[in-house]
C-alpha cells in the first residue's frame, strides 16, 4: 500500500516511508483542559483518529504509537480554579487546579468516545513531564539557544536560522503580523518563553531559575521526545497551531536534539465553520460537542459530517448536513444489520492512503451501498470508524411508519388530481413536528424517524 500525505513542512504530496515499520509514531497536539470541547476541537480528533485507524490497518495495531497530550498547565485553568476558591470551594489552589483538570479530561474522554474516537496509545499530561521540560531547557541554555532573565527563560529565535520555515514567514513578517508580548527582559521581540515565574498563590515547580511553570511550547517538545524520541514520523494538529506553536516546537526540539529530525511529516487540518460562518459566541453559533449530543444528535452523525470534507479544506457544519448524514446512516445500518464484514475493500483504503481522503472513502461507501454490497460496506465503514458496534443503538426506533407513508402517498396522488394540497401539507407538518423526516420523490414517500422522534405527536394522524 503506497500512502501519500501532503507534508506541510515541504508543501508537497510525498510518499510516506516510516522510520520503523514496526513502530510508526504519531504525535498530535491535544486540548488545554479548562472547559468542554467545542465542535471545532473535535475535527482534529476525528481526522487523526482516521489516520490512526489507517496506520493500524496497514502496519498492524501493535505497530503504531499514537501520542496526544493534555495541557494541564495553563493560565485559563488557574483562573477557573481561582474562581472556585473565591466562591468557597475547599482545598488549595493547586488541588482545585488538579480537580478542574481531572473533571475536564473526563468530559473530553466521554465526548470523544461518543464520536467513536479510539483512545491514543499514550495521553501524557504536561504536569507529569515537568522534569523533562526543565532538562530540555537546561540543554537549550547550555547550547546557547536560550537565556535566563528575571526569573524567565526565553528561546533565542535568532539562534535558529530555520525559524519560520514551517509557516513560510520571515521573522520580520512575524513581528509585524503577530501580537508579540513586549517585555524588557527579551533580547528580541520574537523570543518566546520556555519558563516563567509563579507567584505563591499559583501552581509552580522548583527549577534552577526559581519556582515557576513551563511555557506552552516546551511542553509538547518534551513529551514527544520522552515518548517518541528525537525523530518520529508524523506530527498533526489544526492549522491554527502552525504559528507560533508548531514553529516554536520545531525550533526548540531541533536545537535541543540536533541529531534528530523531530517530526518528518506535518499534517494540518483546516478550521470549522457553522452554517457558513466562523464559529463564535458573538454570532450565537458557538456550541460544544456535548451540546449537540444533548440535543439528540448522534455521535456517529457528527463523525460522518466531519469526515465528509477533506481535512485540508474548511469544514462547514450545517443542520442540513446532519439530517442527510442521519438518513444515510440509518439506511446503511439497516443494510448491514446481521451481516458479517469481509476484508476491507481496497478502494476505501486507497482513498484514505491518498492524503487521508475521507470524503473520497465515504463516496466509495455510497457506491458499495448502491450496489447492495452490505458486507463490503460494513468492512469499509469500519476503517472510518462508522457502522461500528460501539456507535450503534441510536438508530433503533421501534415504530412502523409504513401505513402513514402509504396514506401520505395516497393523499399526494389525490392532490395531484384535485390541485388541493391542504391534506398533504397538514400531514407533512404533523410528521415533521413529530421528528420525522419526510422524503417525497417520484418513487414514493419515505418516512425516516429522526433523533428527536416523538411517537405521541403522531396520534392525530392515526
Amino acid at each position: 500500500m503506497n500512502i501519500r500525505f501532503t507534508n506541510s513542512r515541504t508543501r508537497k504530496k510525498e510518499d510516506f516511508r516510516p522510520l520503523d515499520p514496526d513502530n510508526v509514531r504519531i504525535y498530535v497536539c491535544g486540548p488545554t483542559v479548562y472547559d468542554r470541547a467545542h465542535l471545532g476541537n473535535a475535527r482534529p480528533v476525528l481526522v487523526f483518529d482516521v489516520l490512526f485507524r489507517l496506520m493500524r490497518h496497514v502496519y498492524g495495531a501493535d505497530h503504531v504509537t499514537y501520542v496526544r497530550n493534555f495541557t494541564d498547565v495553563d493560565d485559563k485553568i488557574n483562573a477557573t480554579a481561582l474562581q472556585r476558591k473565591e466562591a468557597g470551594a475547599p482545598g488549595t489552589l493547586e488541588e482545585l487546579v488538579r480537580e478542574r483538570s481531572d473533571e475536564t479530561i473526563g468530559w473530553y474522554h466521554a465526548d470523544m468516545d461518543a464520536l467513536g474516537a479510539l483512545r491514543p496509545t499514550q495521553e501524557p499530561r504536561a504536569t507529569e513531564y515537568i522534569e523533562q521540560m526543565i532538562a530540555m531547557i537546561e540543554e537549550l541554555i547550555a547550547s546557547g539557544h536560550a537565556y535566563a532573565a528575571e526569573g524567565h527563560v526565553l528561546f533565542s529565535v535568532e539562534s535558529y536560522d530555520q525559524y519560520g520555515a514551517l509557516s513560510g514567514r520571515s521573522v520580520e513578517d512575524m513581528i509585524a503580523g503577530a501580537r508579540v508580548e513586549v517585555a524588557p527582559y527579551k533580547k528580541n521581540p520574537m523570543d518566546f518563553v520556555l519558563w516563567k515565574p509563579s507567584s505563591d498563590d499559583l501552581p509552580g515547580w522548583e527549577s534552577p531559575w526559581g519556582r515557576g511553570r513551563p511555557g506552552w511550547h516546551i511542553e509538547c517538545s518534551a513529551m514527544s521526545f520522552a515518548l517518541l524520541g528525537e525523530s518520529f514520523d508524523i506530527h498533526g494538529g489544526g492549522n491554527d497551531l502552525t504559528f507560533p506553536h508548531h514553529e516554536n516546537e520545531i525550533a526548540q526540539s531541533k536545537c535541543a536534539h540536533p541529531e534528530g529530525d523531530f517530526a518528518r511529516v506535518w499534517l494540518h487540518n483546516e478550521m470549522l465553520q457553522v452554517e457558513g460562518k466562523k464559529m463564535s459566541k458573538s454570532l450565537g453559533n458557538f456550541f460544544t460537542v456535548r451540546d449537540l449530543l444533548d440535543q439528540g444528535v448522534p455521535g456517529e452523525v457528527i463523525r460522518f459530517v466531519m469526515l465528509s470534507t477533506h481535512y485540508r479544506k474548511p469544514m462547514d457544519w450545517t443542520a442540513e448536513k446532519a439530517r442527510e448524514a442521519e438518513a444515510t446512516l440509518r439506511k446503511w445500518r439497516g443494510m448491514v444489520a446481521n451481516v458479517e464484514a469481509v476484508d476491507v475493500p481496497e478502494t476505501v483504503v486507497a482513498a484514505l492512503a491518498d492524503d487521508l481522503n475521507t470524503a473520497g472513502a465515504i463516496s466509495e461507501l455510497h457506491r458499495l451501498a448502491a450496489a447492495g454490497e452490505a458486507p463490503a460496506l460494513k468492512a469499509g465503514a469500519a476503517v472510518l470508524g462508522l457502522l461500528t458496534d460501539a456507535l450503534s443503538g441510536w438508530e433503533a426506533v421501534s415504530v412502523d411508519l409504513s401505513a402513514l407513508a402509504d396514506r401520505l402517498s395516497a393523499a399526494r396522488a389525490e392532490a395531484m388530481q384535485s390541485k388541493d394540497f391542504s391534506e398533504v401539507d397538514r400531514m407533512k407538518e404533523a410528521l415533521i413536528e413529530a421528528g420525522v423526516e419526510v422524503r417525497m420523490s417520484k418513487a414514493g414517500v419515505d418516512l425516516v424517524p429522526g433523533a428527536g422522534f416523538d411517537a405521541a405527536k403522531l396520534e392525530g394522524l392515526e
